[in-house]
């Protein structure tokens, strides 16, 4: 971050990356060029976070190196983490062995909480960000308090992000997080922050699975359905608009086979989403008792 009065030069970079502008981001990251050895890293490793969200794990594979500085090589063991689940439990043995070691970068805690995030491991995930100072941690603090159902620890640690930079990019999304997880009037607070974030900056598919979450909080879905239009015109696979539309469309009261539809297209598109994991998993289990039911029906 820039300190005083000083240009912050990847101001613009790091708040596209925040807001789900990643194609932006990576476009900030060949066209800035940092005064500095630190800047230049932490715009690489923007760079390949960026990459990594557009799920171009390879890109990372390829060219993060062995010999590229301990803060842009965590990038690499994300992007490895999300294309190779058959190394899973490797990578979170490397993960441990590393945390254990005390010799680590804030950067390698954000990536370690995220992976321990994704296993839905929110002790351990949470015992890396603890040791971080950065917002971007309290960020995602504030995100497992919220999956945790703990409002009250996220009230808490959304507290200190405001006293640190109440008017931060990643202090407002927090803040919209936290208000549509509890819900009533605070929906409507949130979409205020969505949507100036999109006006601010532009209206990405983040944000605007984002105002469609506000929107079906207050019951308008219809206007929840035109916004998550825009979002899948923007990205026809992005996990959130599909499950979002799944959901929308039986609220909406449309046939069946219109939730069936996205739905699979989340299998197809997003094969290692929670979401499509606890799908199949579900349907093992229906089709595992159904075949008992049967087979007691027919003794």
């Amino acid at each position: 971050m820039a300190a005083g009065g000083d240009v912050d030069e990847l101001f613009e970079l790091r708040n596209a990356f925040y807001i789900g502008n990643f194609q932006h981001c990576i476009n900030e990251a060949q066209r800035v060029k940092p005064s500095t050895p630190d800047l230049r890293i932490e715009r690489d490793v923007f760079l390949y976070r960026a990459y990594t969200a557009q799920g171009k794990y390879g890109v990372v594979l390829d060219e993060v190196k062995g010999s590229s500085p301990g803060e842009v090589q965590a990038i690499r063991v994300l992007a490895d983490y999300l294309q190779n689940p058959g190394k899973k439990e490797h990578i979170l043995k490397q993960l441990e062995a590393k945390i254990n070691s005390s010799d680590f970068s804030e950067y390698f805690l954000l990536i370690a909480s995220t992976i321990y995030f994704h296993e839905q491991d929110y002790d351990s995930a949470l015992r890396c960000l603890h040791q971080s100072q950065a917002l971007e941690s309290e960020a995602l603090s504030v995100q497992m308090y919220v999956a945790m159902d703990r409002i009250d620890l996220a009230r808490k640690e959304l507290k200190r992000m405001q006293e640190i930079d109440e008017d931060a990019t990643l202090t407002q999304l927090a803040t919209a997080w936290f208000n549509l997880a509890v819900g009533g009037e605070k929906a409507q607070d949130s979409y205020y922050i969505f949507q100036e974030l999109a006006d601010k900056y532009t209206p990405t598919v983040m944000l605007l699975n984002g105002q469609a979450a506000c929107y079906m909080h207050m019951g308008k879905f219809d206007d929840a359905e035109s916004l998550l239009q825009e979002a899948l015109e923007r990205d026809s696979n992005n996990a959130s608009t599909l499950i979002n539309l799944a959901v929308l469309s039986q609220h909406l009261g449309k046939a069946p086979e219109v939730s069936n539809r996205y739905v699979s297209q989340m299998k197809d598109s997003n094969f290692n989403h929670r979401f499509t994991k606890d799908f199949f998993s579900k349907e093992k289990d229906f089709d595992r008792i159904a075949e008992q039911y049967a087979a007691s029906v027919s003794s």
